[in-house]
């Protein structure tokens, strides 16, 4: 397999776990696009905006985030995600589900 092909894989890996981590990253504050988009980076997901916005509306229309629009003092006034009870809620089983998969892989690769 190249290299390419290996890149491949983990970047549909990383998009397949993008909304988990989204919910992860809003569990602990609210937060506007550009600020997702910089923890994702920080966590070695990078992710386009033109790839987030659709997500968040996505997640938005789910009940699982709400926003509110904030004044910036650098520009034009920015919309701060958070998680709605429901998003807590759809978290939590998303955290089950990881921890179930990360056990079967850890079987798996025994």
């Amino acid at each position: 397999m190249n290299q390419n092909n290996i890149e491949n894989i983990k970047s549909q890996m990383r998009r397949g776990v993008l909304e988990y981590c989204i919910l992860s990253i809003l569990e602990k504050k609210h937060a506007y696009a550009s600020e997702l988009i910089g923890k994702l980076k920080e966590a070695r997901i990078i992710v386009v905006e033109g790839t987030l916005y659709p997500l968040l509306t996505r997640q938005k229309n789910q009940g699982l985030l709400t926003y509110r629009w904030e004044e910036s003092t650098q520009g034009p006034p920015r919309k701060y995600y958070s998680l709605t009870d429901k998003g807590q809620a759809v978290l939590l089983e998303m955290d089950k589900a990881w921890k179930e998969l990360v056990e079967t892989l850890e079987i798996l690769r025994k």
